[in-house]
């Protein structure tokens, strides 16, 4: 267990989080841990969603293509590919 002390420089915010904590029947130490690890996800989620723009964006400058289309051009070579093994 490591420990950090939490200086609140907004008495107005220290105590609205201390009461919200006794309403719900938690110390302030879990609030706390509960927002930080939600403020990590939340970088988290930034992150991959940064990634995926990025990603996006080469797509769409290499002239991707939409996966309707793609889907669409699978069938018909399969299509294709059974009629042929049909004929033969």
């Amino acid at each position: 267990m490591k420990k950090v002390t939490v200086v609140f420089d907004d008495d107005g915010l220290y105590t609205a989080v201390k009461v919200q904590a006794a309403r719900m029947d938690r110390s302030l130490k879990k609030v706390v841990a509960e927002a930080l690890a939600a403020w990590l996800e939340a970088q988290e989620e930034l992150e991959d969603l940064a990634d995926y723009r990025a990603a996006m964006s080469e797509y769409e400058a290499k002239g991707g293509t939409p996966w309707e289309q793609v889907k669409a051009r699978a069938r018909e070579i399969l299509a294709q590919r059974q009629a042929q093994d049909v004929q033969a």
